[in-house]
């Protein structure tokens, strides 16, 4: 179970402490898609999604979307915010973020993942040893596959406070 429990808990992604992980040795950020960045029905990034991307560039972040979904619904995102991407990725299998590692020359340690999702975003950052971040999803509109995710993923959630291990809504760094 320990594997579900993210390092650092925030209600979104504007309320992450990026210095925080700055200072920690983080120097790159992998940013789920849907329902993390944005809505499943939205198509592109708003003003204040770019506006933090920008700073978080300007802090010396690189930034990589990393998302289960098709490269057409993660290329806007790509263009328009200027980061890099991974489509397809199969959280939370360690393909793409072996890849991720080897073509950026980055240490587990200096990533951290941010995710919406237990079983994806979570777990694959723990089992990577990345730092996970974990955050509430924006939208209740979900693909078919995420519906099915969040019934597994309410069942672990159960299990997770049952041992005292996460609490929603307890926010943490």
């Amino acid at each position: 179970m320990d594997k579900f429990v993210p390092d650092i808990y925030q209600k979104s992604i504007f309320s992450i402490n990026y210095e925080a992980l700055k200072n920690a040795g983080i120097k790159c950020l992998l940013f789920d898609l849907d329902n993390t960045i944005a809505p499943v029905n939205i198509n592109e990034p708003d003003k204040k999604c770019k506006d933090l991307f920008e700073d978080l560039k300007d802090m010396g972040f690189k930034i990589i979307i990393i998302s289960n979904n098709s490269k057409s619904r993660v290329a806007p995102f790509k263009n328009i915010l200027n980061v890099d991407a991974a489509h397809s990725s199969r959280k939370p299998l360690k393909t793409k973020y072996l890849r991720i590692l080897k073509i950026y020359d980055f240490k587990d340690t200096e990533v951290a993942a941010i995710g919406d999702q237990l079983i994806t975003d979570v777990f694959g950052a723990n089992r990577m040893g990345f730092t996970s971040v974990f955050v509430n999803q924006i939208s209740n509109n979900e693909a078919f596959s995420t519906k099915i995710n969040r019934k597994i993923e309410k069942i672990i959630m159960k299990k997770l406070i049952k041992k005292g291990l996460f609490t929603i809504g307890e926010y943490y760094e």
